[in-house]
């Protein structure tokens, strides 16, 4: 396992392009009309802001965001495969070039079924195909390619875009000796979540290659490898100050290198600033370990092992309408400070409309010293734990009096969560993940590779989770065949993350188009045993909230 993953990366390394100059990722080609070809060609918007129409065979018409030529030939222009039906690339490179001439283009067309043989398209004979549908060797394309029917100057701005694809998607943070990856630490990031992530990554970005620099600042490149000239390095973007400041921090790390995608990171009590800036960077921001991604999570760049303690809510959200007959308020204990004030808040929006009465409690500083914050509960309530396990431990001692009682697995600890005796009884627990004994054999591949390279383990999940985004993140660099493009990667990752077999905590991983949660689901458990041990028992089973 480790050796494929380390030869991948070679081979990855052998594809790379040479010679290519570092170029600030949000400026576009030099190419009149580039701007309007790129609304038209992702949001299917003329330029006068009429909607883009299609006609295909049979009178059957498509508008707007359904006619842009996104939706079948993606963001990247490399098309997209569904079943026996295969939509080619439409990159400059593609298309400008004899179809059987350029190695680049053989590798990853083929692949994707592409048409035989055919010489270069030129700006006269793309606009034939694009308005009627006849390819550049005089035959008729798919009848599945819309006929556009674009006046001169609209055109001009399409091609302008579809010639500045190759180019303006081409490979970031890309030197003439060395690849660039970042991975991202918040200073609320816990500390040994943070020791643990970066155990994990300095390892797999030196393996194979002892003699790579290694550097003493936090910044300092670590290399992942080398092949015919070429170094692949980490830089670690610490971020310090308050989260307003997060987005100048790395806008100016990014201005001093360049990268072509964020791997893992450590967050705590925020993660939208960073998101933030890898949208607005075009970025890909892989798998970062946060169990709480920000609410709009709908952007295209960043993608996440799943929806964290909003995911909880959801789930939460479900059980208490399923028991609603005997509930009629909802007690929510959280710390101000922390992500649970956030989930409550989320909770209390997917139960907005139950007519439950939501209560909400900060724990001060005195916590749970006396039963204060739960001294008023009765039958009726349902009574919801954001606490992490030190406040778990000081719950009252009597156990809940409420009708339901639900603690976070994520913020308690999972099935090492401390709830005393009487709430380990009756108390249930989220649980966004495989139950530990159906996911053993499949820990044995990031448990035996931490061993082996004398890993010392800090957060089993968050290393695992942690490896686990490595290995990912060379098998799609793989697959992408030298075409070093930030959209073309994630849309790599969603066309293959569900090949998967060995997914760690994941039962499944998998992503469609525009999901950006690689996995949905979670399920509801209690301690099997009501004194001591971790054995869980499956309340729910798996639940896609």
């Amino acid at each position: 396992m480790l050796r494929l993953a380390a030869l991948s990366l070679v081979l990855v390394i052998l594809w790379v392009p040479f010679g290519q100059a570092k170029t600030r990722r949000g400026d576009p080609p030099h190419q009149p009309g580039f701007e309007a070809g790129q609304r038209l060609y992702r949001d299917g918007v003329l330029p006068s802001g009429a909607l883009l129409r299609g006609d295909r065979d049979g009178g059957l018409v498509t508008e707007g965001r359904g006619a842009a030529c996104a939706n079948c030939h993606r963001r990247s222009g490399m098309g997209s495969q569904e079943g026996s039906v295969a939509i080619p690339a439409i990159t400059g490179s593609a298309l400008f070039r004899p179809s059987l001439q350029d190695p680049l283009v053989n590798g990853v067309s083929s692949l994707r079924g592409a048409p035989a043989a055919r010489t270069a398209y030129d700006d006269a004979s793309l606009a034939r195909a694009i308005r009627d549908g006849i390819g550049r060797d005089g035959r008729p394309l798919s009848y599945l390619m819309p006929r556009f029917h674009l006046d001169e100057k609209t055109m001009a701005s399409l091609i302008a875009y579809l010639r500045g694809l190759s180019r303006l998607r081409q490979r970031w943070g890309n030197g003439d000796d060395a690849l660039h990856f970042a991975t991202i630490v918040t200073p609320d990031a816990d500390a040994a979540r943070r020791r643990g992530m970066l155990d994990v990554l300095r390892v797999m970005f030196a393996m194979d290659d002892p003699s790579a620099p290694r550097g003493a600042g936090p910044d300092a490149g670590t290399s992942l490898g080398r092949s015919a000239g070429r170094t692949w390095l980490l830089h670690v973007w610490e971020l310090r100050g308050a989260p307003g400041t997060w987005e100048q921090q790395l806008r100016e790390r990014f201005r001093a290198q360049p990268v072509f995608a964020v791997v893992s990171g450590a967050g705590g009590t925020t993660w939208e600033p960073v998101q933030r800036f890898c949208e607005l960077e075009q970025i890909p921001c892989l798998l970062p370990n946060v169990d709480l991604p920000p609410a709009t999570a709908d952007g295209f760049y960043s993608v996440y092992f799943n929806g964290g303690v909003r995911l909880e809510a959801r789930l939460m959200a479900k059980e208490i309408r399923d028991r609603m007959p005997g509930l009629r308020r909802v007690v929510q204990l959280f710390r101000r400070e922390d992500i649970g004030k956030d989930a409550a808040a989320a909770l209390a929006a997917e139960l907005r409309d139950t007519g439950l009465r939501i209560v909400n409690r900060a724990l001060d500083a005195s916590g749970f010293s006396s039963s204060a914050p739960l001294a008023d509960s009765t039958s009726g309530d349902a009574i919801v734990l954001w606490l992490r396990p030190a406040d778990l431990t000081a719950l009252p001692r009597g156990g809940p009096r409420g009708t339901l009682a639900i603690a976070s697995g994520l913020m308690g600890g999972l099935e090492h969560a401390p709830l005393p005796e009487a709430w380990r009884a009756r108390a249930e627990l989220t649980y966004p993940f495989e139950l530990p004994g159906a996911r053993a054999a499949r820990m044995d591949y990031p448990l035996g590779w931490l061993r082996i390279h004398g890993i010392q383990l800090q957060d089993e999940r968050i290393q695992t989770d942690t490896y686990l985004a490595c290995v990912i993140l060379s098998d799609l660099l793989v697959a992408m065949h030298g075409y070093f493009s930030p959209d073309y990667l994630l849309e790599r990752l969603e066309s293959g993350l569900d090949h998967r077999l060995v997914n760690g905590y994941y039962p499944r991983l998998a992503l469609a188009p525009g999901q950006r949660f690689a996995s949905k689901g979670a399920r509801m458990v209690r301690f099997a045993q009501p004194v001591g041990g971790t054995r869980l028992q499956d309340v729910s089973g798996w639940v896609v909230p």
